[in-house]
């Protein structure tokens, strides 16, 4: 009987290491789909920011002539 409960052993220890890697696996993803619609919501800003900036450049050439 003591053979079966080390191999129990090992195996619930087997267990709980997967299971903690498997957590992690899906933390990791979690925080790449934050990221990326940071990201996204970023690039529009910049996309925003640079229409702007034409906007002024143009203003600024009439204002100037």
């Amino acid at each position: 009987m003591a053979r079966k409960d080390r191999l129990t052993r090992v195996a619930v220890r087997i267990g709980k290491a997967v299971g903690k890697a498997d957590r992690k696996a899906h933390q990791v993803a979690k925080a790449g789909i934050v990221a990326k619609k940071e990201l996204e919501e970023i690039a529009k800003q910049v996309e925003g920011l640079k229409k702007q900036l034409l906007r002024t450049t143009k203003r600024l050439k009439v204002a100037l002539r």
